[in-house]
């Protein structure tokens, strides 16, 4: 049966977003624990050397910046960068369910929400209908 809800955030991720709730996940030391012990056993997330043109441009440009990503994540970085260049190269042939599967990628590797990203100021955000 499919899990109902968002799918739940990766430890790393939580301690960089600064969502990480005691109460739900445990006190802080023992997650930074467990995230350095995962880093040492699956290692540093690398580029690999075939990647070229626009699939390197998204490696460098997404999955490097990405500091919460480790090598356990290989092949989803790989996967999203390489329909990355193949929406790149060919757009008009790229279909919905590549840009389905890219997007999945995207939310698996947590590059989706914009509070990941370092330009991110939650106090330059402005709703629509609320704020003035």
């Amino acid at each position: 049966m499919a899990q109902r809800g968002a799918k739940p955030k990766p430890a790393k991720l939580r301690l960089v977003t600064g969502t990480h709730n005691v109460t739900r996940h445990g006190p802080k030391d023992e997650a930074k624990q467990a995230v350095e012990a995962a880093k040492t056993g699956f290692g540093k997330l690398v580029r690999p050397s075939y990647l070229k043109g626009q699939a390197k441009w998204a490696w460098d440009r997404y999955i490097t910046p990405a500091g919460w990503l480790d090598a356990s994540r290989e092949a989803a970085a790989i996967a999203f960068c390489e329909l990355w260049d193949e929406y790149r190269s060919m757009p008009r042939m790229f279909t919905a369910s590549k840009h389905q599967q890219m997007r999945a990628y995207m939310a698996e590797l947590g590059l989706t929400d914009e509070r990941n990203r370092g330009d991110f100021d939650p106090t330059e955000t402005k709703d629509a209908f609320f704020d003035d």
